[in-house]
């Protein structure tokens, strides 16, 4: 759900409603792989939080609940019969089973980075846990990556509107958490095609023997 959909005045209002229970559920459901916008809640709250409206600890606190508990929920709903449910949307767009096939082997290889560091990315974000249960990544595993990539990343979210907050705008913050975004995505998108380049030559040479 982007802010098309609910304006950045109604984000306000919920999150001066409701809290640390906007922030919490916010992003909860958002990291179980319902397209809300979990982290424009949280970077309004950071905003209130600067501004003395709310408090930044526990702003923090009911961020990293969230993500943590949200991303346990998308975990099992992928684990439990998510790669069916995967495939048949696959189907809806057309899209080749091998090639559902395949992501989800790219996937299963980075399972630990892709959790850790997804949160910096919309769409990964959203469904990092759902397909970290689709591939079986190792629960204790996922859960370490699951609360570093959560802590990490909510103290960023958090922090960058409860400072700039005091300089700049809100619209200002969210835009630049925006382009934010969009650079650490082309930074995994080049990461993860040097990683499958890398692999592919070093297959390539082996075979060549």
């Amino acid at each position: 759900m982007s802010l098309e959909l609910v304006s950045l005045e109604t984000i306000q209002e919920i999150a001066r409603e409701y809290g640390y229970w906007a922030v919490f559920m916010g992003i909860a459901l958002e990291n179980t792989g319902i397209p809300i916008p979990g982290e424009t809640i949280i970077l309004v709250s950071g905003f209130l939080a600067g501004s003395g409206e709310l408090n930044y600890w526990w702003v923090l606190a009911s961020a990293i609940a969230g993500a943590v508990i949200g991303d346990n929920f998308g975990y099992w709903l992928g684990r439990l019969g998510g790669w069916e449910r995967f495939v048949r949307i696959g189907n809806f767009f057309r899209v080749p089973e091998k090639y559902l096939e395949e992501a989800k082997r790219q996937f299963s290889k980075n399972a630990p980075r892709a959790v850790f560091f997804g949160r910096f990315v919309a769409l990964l974000r959203i469904f990092a846990g759902p397909i970290a249960g689709i591939v079986e990544m190792p629960y204790f595993q996922f859960l370490l990556c699951n609360f570093g990539g959560a802590a990490l990343w909510a103290s960023i979210v958090v922090s960058l509107p409860f400072f700039l907050g005091r300089i700049i705008s809100l619209q200002e913050v969210i835009r630049l958490v925006a382009k934010l975004g969009i650079v650490a995505f082309i930074l995994i998108a080049i990461w993860i095609g040097l990683t499958v380049w890398w692999e592919s030559r070093k297959k390539f040479e082996e075979e060549a023997k």
